[in-house]
Parts: structure tokens; sequence; C-alpha cells
């Protein structure tokens, strides 16, 4: 059975994202911190209870589920932000940004590529909009977003002549409980922010395409860009 690896997968995008895959047929390894508020079952999800700062326990399970499966995604979804004036940020939460934002999906993409060329398989790396736009008060997580998205170009670059398929997603504003750790929230209109499964339905745009094929860039917007301060 044709198996992925998605991580950030106990919530939000990440489990919307493993719900499609899913109906798509595919077996998913879902890594995450903690999937006890989650109310989802499947004979085809497994459950990987992981701190992805732990690089090497992370690696030892990477190796574990390559050994028994036959590997065709990757979807590096897992991401950590912290917002403010970048003077106010302590050290620690810049390296967690760093690590989980950008360092973990190079990783797992070094364990997984042989088993991606073999299959002709995806890479796609959750991004953000703001790779591409000035990010004040997220300095630190825009530049690890903007490295994540340039790494998936050129990884493109790289190994397209495998048949491997690397992808970015940059969804604005989503409503999700990802902005827990910021001062501002999305708009309360639907019109100003996306919900997680909608950007997992780009999932199933990406890898329905013919052989030969490759959506390498996604951008999702709500209509209107409209946030709110919390109080």
């Amino acid at each position: 059975m044709k198996t992925a690896i998605v991580t950030g997968a106990s919530s939000g995008i990440g489990l919307e994202i493993s719900k499609v895959l899913i109906n798509l047929g595919y077996k998913v390894y879902g890594f995450g911190r903690n999937f006890s508020m989650i109310d989802f079952k499947d004979n085809n999800f497994t459950e990987v209870t992981c701190d992805l700062m732990d690089i090497d326990y992370l690696s030892k399970k990477i190796k574990e589920i390559r050994k028994n499966e036959d590997m065709y995604i990757l979807v590096n979804n897992a991401g950590v932000g912290y917002f403010g004036v970048h003077e106010e940020l302590n050290t620690k939460k810049i390296h967690e940004m760093v690590i989980t934002n950008i360092e973990v999906p190079m990783v797992l993409t070094q364990l997984l590529l042989r088993d991606l060329k073999k299959n002709k398989g995806f890479i796609i790396n959750m991004s953000s909009i703001t790779a591409k736009i000035s990010s004040t008060h997220g300095c630190v997580y825009g530049a690890t977003k903007s490295a994540l998205t340039h790494f998936s170009n050129s990884l493109f670059d790289e190994a397209r002549k495998y048949g491997v398929k690397v992808i970015s997603i940059h969804p604005d504003m989503t409503k999700s409980n990802f902005y827990r750790n910021a001062d501002f929230i999305e708009g309360e209109n639907i019109d100003s922010y996306i919900m997680p499964h909608e950007v997992a339905k780009s999932i199933e745009m990406i890898i329905t395409q013919r052989e030969g094929i490759v959506i390498t860039d996604i951008t999702l917007k709500p209509q209107k860009h409209n946030i709110r301060r919390k109080k």
C-alpha cells in the first residue's frame, strides 16, 4: 500500500491533510506531540507521538517505518511560530522555530529521498505567505518559511529528473490554534481567513495531476485581509 508521512498531524491542517490522503487510498503515519484531543480513528492512520525537536528519535522512527512501508509522500507540515518585536524573542523560541520549521523538513527529506526517487513520489512543504512578503513582528518565522520555500525550489531542480515532485504551499491567515502564541487572531468574518480543510484540498489537486505535470507552488489567501489584535 502506498504510504505517506505527515508531520503536525494531531490537529489543524496536518490532520485534515491526513484525512484527504486516506480518502485517496494512502496509508498515513501522522507525527504529532499529542493526539488526545482529536476524535479521528482509521485503520490506515497510525499515530506517532513524537517531539520533533528530538531529531535522533525522529530519525529512528522514520528508519523503522521505511523498512516496512512503500513511501510515496512526505508532507512537512509541522510548524511553530512566535510573534512580536524581534528583541523580545528569547533564544529558546528562535531555536525552536529554526529546528521545527526548517531543520526537521531537511532531515526528513534526506532520510526519505531515495525511496521517493524510486517511487517518483511527492515532497510537500507547508510554507507560509510570510515566505513571500515582509513579516514584521514575525521576522524569524518568516525567515524560516522563506528558507523552506527556497529549499523546495532548489530540491525540485535537483530531483525532478528522477520523477520527484516538490511543492510549496503558502497559506495566508488560517483559522486554527497556530496563532495561540501571537498577539493577533483572524478576523471575525469567513472571508478573512482560510479553514484547515480548505488548505488540505490543495493536496488532492497536487497529487492527482497526470504524470509529467507538477504544481510546484500554491498560494492561498482569504478574500479580505483582516486581523484582530487580541485583547
